[in-house]
């Protein structure tokens, strides 16, 4: 893993558990979803495993994560392009 993706993990989980004890309860279960998001985008398949094992409303929430992880993964694999995809030419 590198070590920005390590760095935000390691903050947002940090972040999450200040605000957490805090009372902040939206605004830290955001946060941990920022770390997992990025746990996700890194472990892609130990993630599907996981929510296929989890049930109920964390199952989904998982699910929901590795989604976003991947759709977040081809952006940047666009956006790391010099040029656009085919269908953009003019």
């Amino acid at each position: 893993m590198q070590t920005w993706k390590k760095a935000v993990v390691v903050s947002s989980a940090g972040i999450a558990a200040v605000l957490l004890v805090k009372g902040r309860r939206p605004a830290g279960i955001l946060m941990a979803g920022v770390g997992l998001a990025v746990l996700a985008s890194e472990y892609p398949a130990t993630f599907e495993r996981i929510a296929d094992l989890t049930p109920g409303p964390l199952g989904r929430g998982l699910r929901l994560v590795d989604l976003i992880s991947r759709a977040g993964q081809k952006l940047a694999d666009v956006g790391g392009r010099s040029e656009p995809p085919a269908e953009y030419e003019i």
